[in-house]
């Protein structure tokens, strides 16, 4: 293990010492459950890890704070989606129900689609869904999103790509 290496586990080890009893009370009290907290908890930790951030942080809570912010609404916007795919089966006859493992594939994909539309502009994604789910014609989101329809088209062209280019191949 290299010196730079022990340095950032150190940093990493310091933070979680620190702050993880903090964050997790933090996280209990936003979400009224503390088995939500915890692992939320854990994945902002996991999160500061893999961006390699412990060294730059200088503000430790505020930082985890909007970190974990960031995932509880991810994973609210997660099962929000679930609960209306779920619910859009819940409508179709018995007979047109995807099997258990087809609905499990497509929530996956609908998770994969969430992620990759995240931090683009409110407009743009909205206009994706409406393109998607709802089959509007550019016009009609135009209406609904009150633009022009160019800048629909700009919008969908930016989600198109950005959903292309983050998706698995």
């Amino acid at each position: 293990m290299s010196a730079a290496d022990f340095a950032q586990q150190q940093d990493l080890h310091a933070l979680y010492s620190s702050h993880h009893g903090w964050l997790q009370g933090w996280l209990r009290h936003k979400l009224g459950n503390a088995g939500d907290a915890a692992d939320l908890a854990q994945d902002t930790f996991i999160s500061v890890l893999t961006a390699d951030a412990a060294p730059q942080i200088r503000e430790a809570r505020p930082f985890l704070a909007t970190i974990a912010r960031r995932l509880v609404a991810h994973r609210h916007r997660r099962q929000v989606l679930e609960d209306a795919y779920l619910e859009a089966l819940a409508c179709l006859p018995p007979e047109l129900a995807p099997a258990p493992e087809e609905r499990l594939l497509a929530l996956e994909a609908l998770q994969e689609i969430d992620a990759a539309l995240d931090g683009l502009p409110a407009p743009v994604r909205t206009a994706f869904l409406l393109a998607q789910l709802e089959g509007l014609s550019y016009a009609e989101i135009a209406a609904r999103l009150n633009v022009s329809a160019s800048s629909v088209k700009q919008y969908l062209t930016r989600a198109n790509r950005q959903v292309f280019f983050s998706l698995p191949a």
